[in-house]
């Protein structure tokens, strides 16, 4: 398997030699069930407040537990 890193221009450059992968911490702030009628517009509205209010909030998803998450980044909210 071929691991490829996106650049912040957004193009995909592969990585070689990887012997670790570590993932940012983040505090969840809200959680919102995928399967809503709505989908991701909640979760979407609810960063978006978040934003206006100067928290750096974005949505991601959590396919283990089927929901969209509002995060920022750090340990602490």
């Amino acid at each position: 398997m071929k691991l490829l890193m996106a650049s912040p221009s957004g193009a995909a450059h592969p990585v070689d030699n990887v012997t670790e992968v570590t993932t940012p911490a983040r505090t969840v702030l809200e959680r919102f069930p995928a399967g809503s009628p709505r989908g991701s517009w909640p979760a979407e509205e609810f960063a978006a407040a978040r934003r206006n209010e100067g928290l750096p909030a974005e949505v991601v998803m959590d396919l283990a537990d089927d929901a969209f998450l509002v995060v920022i980044p750090g340990g602490d909210a």
